[in-house]
């Protein structure tokens, strides 16, 4: 009963207060409420915000000790998404850069090795990347370290007229099925072996319609991420590469 009462005073008060003693009023009894709401709103709105904004990945690749320019990574990027009719407003191709895996320490980007190798695990791991672009010495540790589907094979299954345009640009590799490395390391007198298998792992597209004006002066691969859940989309990447002129 009391409780009516007070909120029966509380009222009577709120209406006899004009313009800003009103507010004032309001603010100091309920600007918690207030704060509740903001609160509730602004989560809301981001929520809301963020399923109309976010962009289907439609591809992952990654430049690996590769750097091309800006217009060439925009047609790598951008430009494949406009020959599917996507609109980039609303899906993306999703582009590592910044990479690169080198043995040697003179070579100024050694330092980086390390961070992009563990990014580079981490994405093949949780499936968000599908294609590589990278240099010989890239080409041979994701070889050796079976990263690489059988491009031959992969072709073949997905898109037998494109394995036919694409049989001189089919470049063997070797992976690494087992080795003593670890023996080798710990014990000098052990002499390092290993089985190995060889079988084209990669496409040469240097000299494709869309890089052959690039200025690269060594080879440039591209190779599919063995575990690729995307390999419609990876198929039709190929043909754009190779089709390039047919878009302008």
């Amino acid at each position: 009963m009391k409780n009516v009462e007070t909120m029966a005073s509380e009222k009577e008060k709120l209406r006899q207060l004009q313009g800003f003693k009103k507010l004032q009023y309001l603010w100091d009894y309920y600007k918690l409420h207030f704060a509740a709401a903001c609160i509730i709103l602004y989560i809301l709105g981001y929520v809301l915000y963020g399923h109309f904004t976010q962009k289907q990945n439609i591809l992952y690749a990654a430049f690996i000790n590769v750097a091309p320019s800006e217009a060439l990574t925009k047609a790598l990027s951008d430009g494949f998404l406009l020959s599917q009719d996507l609109n980039p407003a609303k899906n993306a191709f999703y582009l590592y850069t910044g990479l690169y895996l080198t043995s040697d320490e003179a070579n100024p980007y050694h330092e980086y090795t390390y961070a992009s190798r563990i990014k580079l695990i981490a994405a093949i791991d949780n499936e968000t990347l599908d294609i590589a672009l990278m240099d010989q010495e890239a080409f041979d540790t994701f070889s050796q370290n079976g990263y690489l589907d059988n491009m031959e094979d992969f072709l073949l299954e997905t898109d037998p007229g494109l394995y036919q345009d694409c049989l001189k640009l089919l470049r063997d590799n070797i992976v690494i099925l087992e080795d003593n490395a670890e023996d080798a390391a710990l014990d000098s007198s052990v002499s390092y072996t290993a089985k190995t298998e060889e079988y084209p792992m990669a496409l040469e597209i240097t000299h494709t319609p869309l890089l052959e004006d690039a200025g690269f002066t060594e080879p440039v691969y591209l190779g599919i991420i063995k575990n690729t859940p995307r390999e419609k989309e990876a198929a039709e990447y190929i043909r754009y590469l190779n089709q390039f002129p047919c878009l302008r």
